[in-house]
């Protein structure tokens, strides 16, 4: 059953990656002022950071299951788990850009310099460009699942660009994960 048209896959694919990165930069940047959004008492913005980081953990085990059971030739689960990641991936940027509207933009590394610059930047670096890059690749493969049926999904590129979505995603999966770690367990 097609849910979304075949001819539009490039063309949605674009619109919505370039909205979903205006926005997060726009969160990123201080764009977006917190009063366009609803205030929350500051246990839940505390909250945010950790729930993230078990959303991240969530998500690697997802997208891990994904990745086994179409290799499996388990297409269902597959789905599933895929659809999944992405709603755990929705889940966490959304809290992540509430928290950076709310509170003005990303926090300051509270550790040594030397740490901040030569272990915690070149991580975030990595992470944010790894995000960056994923959010096509997850827009084009996920519509192309979308698009096609089962049996067609082989003709397209959904297979070769679904393994390198993942590849990636995993690896900006378990950055977050030490970002985390060095922001808000370490220092």
């Amino acid at each position: 059953m097609e849910y979304v048209p075949r001819e539009r896959v490039r063309l949605l694919t674009g619109v919505l990656s370039v909205v979903s990165l205006a926005v997060v930069f726009a969160a990123a940047g201080g764009r977006i002022p917190s009063s366009s959004v609803p205030a929350a008492p500051e246990w839940f913005l505390e909250a945010i950071p950790l729930v993230n980081a078990v959303l991240s953990a969530i998500a690697i085990g997802t997208i891990t299951v994904g990745w086994r059971a179409i290799r499996r030739g388990e297409v269902d689960r597959h789905r599933v788990a895929m659809v999944s990641s992405f709603g755990l991936f929705v889940s966490f940027l959304a809290l992540y850009l509430y928290r950076l509207t709310v509170t003005g933009g990303p926090q300051d590394f509270p550790g040594p310099a030397a740490i901040e610059q030569f272990v915690y930047l070149p991580i975030l670096a990595i992470h944010i460009l790894l995000a960056i890059v994923c959010i096509p690749l997850l827009y084009y493969a996920l519509l192309l699942a979308f698009a096609y049926p089962v049996a067609e999904l082989p003709k397209t590129s959904h297979a070769r660009i679904g393994r390198i979505a993942a590849t990636l995603w995993l690896i900006s999966f378990s950055l977050g994960i030490v970002v985390f770690v060095l922001l808000h367990v370490v220092y």
